[in-house]
């Protein structure tokens, strides 16, 4: 190595170590001690935001929702509408997380910009919805990937071969042993693994958009047809509300706001590179779904996926008898893995900060970090183990524990919190009060549509148990606050003593 190189190499280190103690300093403010490495770029934080989208399996996997509820136009304006106002919620998120790059996160928040009487009771509910929307996105997705398993299996098959609900849930076991290993690697090892995710992610979004123009041939839509063709077939006889129900699509897979916060304090340059990445994941997954979306309903092939399909197994999703399509859910099943790997990372450092305070029971266990990964892995691996007790509640919208908890610290921020904030990075100065309005009012509207079952009459089997679970996370969240949390919960708890600490918190008195 020549002296230039050497030279090169040292001021990159001393720069490195400038950026992490800048922002380790940083974390002081916000009252906590750095117990992480700083390991992930804004490039690997950008690709581990992108990964829980998990674009082309996600697009795949929900095409029954937006074709039952409108067709073409389902498809097409059921994902350019949501994509609008998601824009806002990423936007308020983005300012949130620059200004308190913790892996607290959402309750975090919801604590700081709270009215000080009731901050510990705003933490409390937040941190207990975002727990909730976060583990049971790590079961449905890997649910998800364990159905396209059995249904590759026996499409490969030509239906010789259709695998038990059993079986499923073995597969889902497996599934969720080999993430829970994952999630518990290093931080340097997770960074490398998120921007192999995001290549094969993008690559193969790119491949199936071409592939689809190429192998559709002439059985093309005209683009009229394309943007205005209107089919209900939801069993509403309201249509506009039946358009409604297209947007459970996009609110599937547009979540994640806040991924590049719970991972913040393994980052370097967190209060630039989190809402870089909030920003940017929101851009690519409105753009590349846009352009999929588009380039799959101008292809007559959805048609094919809807007219000529037979039931892939007991249990799983229906899907056409070709060679061909059994590799093409063979792919959406890799998708799948990407997806729920990164996802449960996310889910891991949401319990790992929420133990750290202290508001989980064996909280002392869970935050444990491991010296020699120096990650949080009694939350990364056994949260994968446990996620089984609550496989049942992948069976409705689960989404709505999780938007809940968007909403919350953005409506506390257009509200007790105007004044509270100290901007970071990013910040939308006075236009934080309109992007705020539209962000809480969308998710108010979209909570509510995710509660209803998909057809008008329903039945024990196709009801949408959703409202039950929400209602029991926020019942079991009162309660426990009411009868003991109260006494001893008393929000984000600081393990490390700054003056500086203290002057963050004088800012909202």
């Amino acid at each position: 190595m020549s002296k230039d190189e050497k030279a090169t190499d040292i001021n990159l280190n001393v720069e490195t170590r400038e950026v992490n103690d800048a922002d380790n300093e940083l974390l002081a403010e916000l009252g906590y001690r750095a117990e992480f490495k700083r390991e992930f770029s804004m490039l690997e934080t950008i690709a581990f935001a992108i990964s829980i989208m998990g674009v082309v399996a996600s697009v795949t996997s929900t095409f029954s929702f937006p074709l039952v509820s409108g067709g073409h136009v389902g498809m097409v304006w059921g994902w350019f509408i949501p994509c609008i106002f998601v824009m806002a919620v990423a936007l308020s998120m983005a300012e949130l997380v620059s200004s308190m790059p913790t892996s607290a996160g959402l309750y975090y928040f919801s604590a700081k910009l709270a009215p000080p009487k009731y901050a510990a009771l705003a933490s409390w509910i937040t941190g207990w919805a975002n727990i909730t929307g976060q583990v049971t996105l790590v079961c449905s997705i890997d649910f998800t990937c364990a159905q396209m398993i059995t249904s590759a299996i026996t499409v490969g098959s030509n239906g010789a071969i259709v695998l038990s609900s059993g079986a499923t849930y073995g597969i889902l076991l497996a599934i969720l042993f080999c993430h829970g290993l994952v999630c518990s690697a290093a931080t340097n090892v997770l960074a490398r693994l998120n921007l192999f995710y995001v290549v094969v992610n993008g690559g193969t979004t790119v491949a199936a958009i071409v592939a689809l123009l190429v192998s559709s041939g002439n059985d093309k839509v005209s683009t009229k047809d394309a943007f205005t063709l209107f089919e209900n077939n939801t069993g509403w006889a309201n249509n506009g509300w039946a358009f409604l129900l297209a947007f459970t699509a996009p609110m599937w897979t547009l979540t994640g706001y806040d991924s590049a916060a719970h991972i913040s304090e393994e980052v370097a340059g967190a209060q630039r590179s989190a809402p870089i990445a909030i920003i940017a994941w929101s851009g690519y997954h409105r753009n590349i779904r846009m352009v999929t979306t588009y380039r799959s309903i101008l292809c007559d092939k959805i048609r094919f996926f809807t007219s000529h399909h037979e039931p892939a197994s007991a249990n799983g999703p229906t899907l056409p008898r070709r060679t061909w399509e059994a590799r093409h859910v063979g792919n959406l099943e890799f998708h799948h893995r990407c997806a729920g790997a990164a996802q449960g990372v996310d889910a891991s450092r949401v319990i790992f900060a929420f133990a750290r305070d202290n508001a989980l029971p064996g909280s002392r266990w869970w935050k444990q970090v491991n010296r020699h990964t120096q990650t949080p892995v009694n939350a990364s691996y056994h949260q994968h183990m446990y996620v089984i007790d609550v496989l049942s509640l992948t069976l409705g919208h689960l989404l709505s524990a999780c938007t809940v908890s968007y909403a919350t610290p953005i409506f506390l921020r257009i509200t007790s919190g105007r004044n509270a904030l100290s901007p970071g990075f990013f910040t939308l100065g006075r236009w934080y009060l309109p992007v705020g309005i539209v962000a809480v009012s969308w998710v108010a509207f979209i909570v509510v549509l995710l509660l209803f079952p998909p057809s008008q009459m329903t039945s024990a089997q196709g009801m949408n148990y959703a409202v039950v679970i929400i209602m029991g996370v926020f019942i079991f969240a009162s309660i426990s606050w009411v009868v003991s949390a109260h006494k001893w919960f008393h929000g984000p708890i600081k393990n490390i003593d700054t003056s500086r600490a203290a002057s963050f918190d004088s800012k909202r008195l």
